[in-house]
């Protein structure tokens, strides 16, 4: 199944309210969450990784067609996507609605031949 990974750094000092954003992800929020990636047709995965440089999220979006689904997630106007965005914007430093256009991530290698992917 096509995969997309996307890396977004927290905001120095930030790590606490990022973690307390996934609470809420996996707690009260969750139908919303889930709700939000079956409509544009991705199962989503976060990983945290503390590394030297700074806390990172790394983001993988698995479905039909995720660069697509990921600028459906980035464009949804409701009110959990609303909601979804100011708390993604505040622990990353930027509004992820804005990212440039095109594909966050460049696939360069892997651990199985292409044709086993299809």
């Amino acid at each position: 199944m096509p995969m997309l990974a996307v890396v977004f750094p927290i905001v120095p000092g930030k790590t606490e309210q990022w973690r307390a954003f996934i609470d809420e992800l996996n707690g009260p929020r969750r139908d919303e969450f889930v709700a939000s990636r079956e409509a544009v047709g991705v199962r989503e995965r976060t990983f945290f990784q503390a590394t030297p440089m700074g806390d990172l999220v790394i983001i993988t979006l698995e479905g039909d067609d995720p660069i697509a689904s990921f600028g459906r997630l980035m464009s949804a106007d409701d009110d959990f996507s609303r909601w979804f965005g100011a708390q993604a914007a505040e622990a990353h430093g930027f509004d992820p609605s804005q990212l440039p256009a095109g594909p966050p991530s460049e696939l360069v290698v892997d651990s199985q031949p292409m044709a086993a992917l299809a």
